[in-house]
């Protein structure tokens, strides 16, 4: 039912690097840069989504963010 292409994925991406706040760290940068584009991702997806299916994605993604921080 969902789709999105990898062209809009891309756009997203790209407007996360521009967005991100640059720091003289890489690996500050890299965090910065994934923070940003997950949260550009979630409210592209946000926005497109049925209001039943909102919650759902939301939970799917604070568990991801968990998952991968090793908090659960």
């Amino acid at each position: 039912m969902y789709n999105s292409s990898l062209n809009q994925f891309l756009d997203i991406y790209n407007k996360s690097i521009d967005d991100s706040p640059k720091t003289a760290l890489p690996q500050k940068d890299v965090d910065n840069i994934m923070t940003s584009l997950t949260y550009n991702v979630y409210r592209y997806v946000n926005r497109g989504l049925f209001e039943k299916d909102k919650i759902t994605f939301l939970l799917m993604v604070c568990f991801k963010i968990l998952i991968t921080a090793k908090k659960i």
